[in-house]
């Protein structure tokens, strides 16, 4: 799959686009981020747009979703949503161990404290490592280890 993808990019590289950055008001920052999915002209692509005419088709092409109905939209669903793939991505480099502000820097978070608040609970055995401190501190064996 690296190799497909290394073709993709090689072939298709991602394009730089201004982007509203920090808020919702209509001043805000301006900044270039390069993207890998663009329209035809080179801008971002509406979430909406991608989600009901390249997104959901393809999981429904793949059993994932429904097939949709002629006349009938895409049922708006949260966890069928394009987006979910950012929450995928953020929540398996935690599990692999990847400190929280290298991916909040990844995900353009303003803080590492925006990260924390969505992912803290895919950190990897949390607390387990402030429970094995304390039991090598005290001398004592954790329950279930084996020892």
């Amino acid at each position: 799959m690296a190799a497909e993808l290394r073709a993709y990019f090689c072939q298709l590289p991602a394009v730089d686009v201004e982007l509203p950055w920090g808020g919702p008001e209509p001043e805000r920052e301006k900044r270039a981020s390069p993207l890998a999915l663009t329209t035809t002209c080179g801008n971002a692509i509406r979430a909406n747009i991608f989600n009901d005419e390249v997104w959901k088709p393809a999981l429904a092409k793949a059993d994932v979703i429904p097939v949709w109905e002629k006349g009938q939209r895409w049922r708006a669903s949260r966890k069928d949503g394009f987006h979910v793939l950012r929450h995928t991505y953020a929540s398996v480099i935690l599990e692999a161990g990847e400190s929280v502000v290298t991916l909040a820097r990844w995900l353009g978070h303003s803080s590492p404290t925006i990260t924390l608040d969505h992912y803290a609970y895919f950190m990897p055995e949390a607390g387990g490592k402030g429970r094995a401190a304390i039991d090598a501190l005290l001398g004592t064996v954790p329950e279930g280890s084996g020892k």
